[in-house]
């Protein structure tokens, strides 16, 4: 019998949580990057798209963020672990600022490849590893000097150099993976977390202890984060890391790779040099 893989992600915490963003007003300076940084990208595939969909955590601020972008018709859907897509119904995907919570990103991409057309478009935007480094550095020290525990506080997030793997386990091809690193200034780190409260992004994990954090164990990372990240005008700094994903829908008419040994000319003759072995001894022609 295989054993079930313990979830990453409690899910009706992490709607709870972007409900209530979504009643404060979601803090959206991430998301306008990524919609930005998206169309940008788009420009250069040099190619338009008749029918698109777009997943995300809060659709309707999405919706209006991307109102007066190239696809202001645009279908947007729900993140779930099982996506209101159609098979082949789409000709791009976008998968914005999601899939780092997803219990199984694998299959949010496979998901979005079943429905998009021959040839159609995968993009992906989520948070990487790098995100959050110094916070994640200062709550563990002070939960560790006031607790004498640990418990996990910020998501395992994606490392940029196993998501072109996961793109062709999931069956894209010519698939792209790269970042875009991203560091903001805040007054304090209660106002950083009070910032990812308000993006609803704050502690979803299933592994998290559900016992209340004592408030000495956020006053110690204040204090250690002010010291060991501070500016010279007394901010603190935050780094954040957006992870780009695009792969296609295979299709026949997009290039492929040779077979090995198929190749007709040595490219020692093309360079007009010896070939050389192993052994590093010169070969005639």
């Amino acid at each position: 019998m295989t054993d079930t893989p313990p979830l990453l992600t409690d899910r009706a915490a992490l709607e709870a949580h972007r409900a209530r963003a979504a009643r404060g007003g979601v803090a959206d300076f991430l998301w306008r990057a990524v919609s930005d940084e998206i169309d940008e990208r788009l420009l250069e595939v040099n190619r338009g798209f008749n029918s698109v969909a777009v997943v995300s955590p809060q659709p309707d601020m999405w919706r209006d963020l991307r109102a007066a972008g190239p696809h202001p018709q645009a279908r947007f859907v729900a993140d779930a672990d099982v996506l209101d897509l159609p098979q082949q119904g789409h000709d791009l995907v976008l998968h914005l600022m999601a899939l780092h919570w997803a219990n199984d990103p694998v299959g949010q991409m496979v998901q979005a490849r079943r429905a998009l057309r021959p040839d159609g478009l995968f993009m992906a935007a989520l948070l990487g590893g790098d995100t959050l480094t110094e916070l994640r550095q200062c709550l563990a020290e002070a939960e560790v000097a006031e607790t004498g525990g640990l418990s996990p506080r910020v998501a395992p997030m994606a490392e940029i150099r196993d998501m072109g793997g996961l793109l062709q386990r999931a069956g894209f091809a010519l698939p792209v993976a790269d970042s875009l690193p991203l560091t903001v200034s805040y007054r304090d780190a209660f106002h950083l977390m009070q910032d990812l409260r308000a993006m609803g992004e704050t502690n979803a994990l299933a592994s998290r202890h559900r016992a209340m954090v004592p408030r000495a164990v956020f006053a110690r990372a204040a204090a250690l984060y002010s010291q060991r990240f501070g500016e010279a005008d007394g901010r603190i700094r935050a780094s954040f890391e957006l992870i780009f994903l695009a792969g296609w829908a295979p299709d026949e008419s997009q290039q492929q790779p040779l077979r090995p040994g198929s190749a007709k000319s040595r490219l020692a003759d093309a360079l007009k040099v010896p070939e050389t072995g192993l052994d590093d001894t010169p070969r005639g022609n």
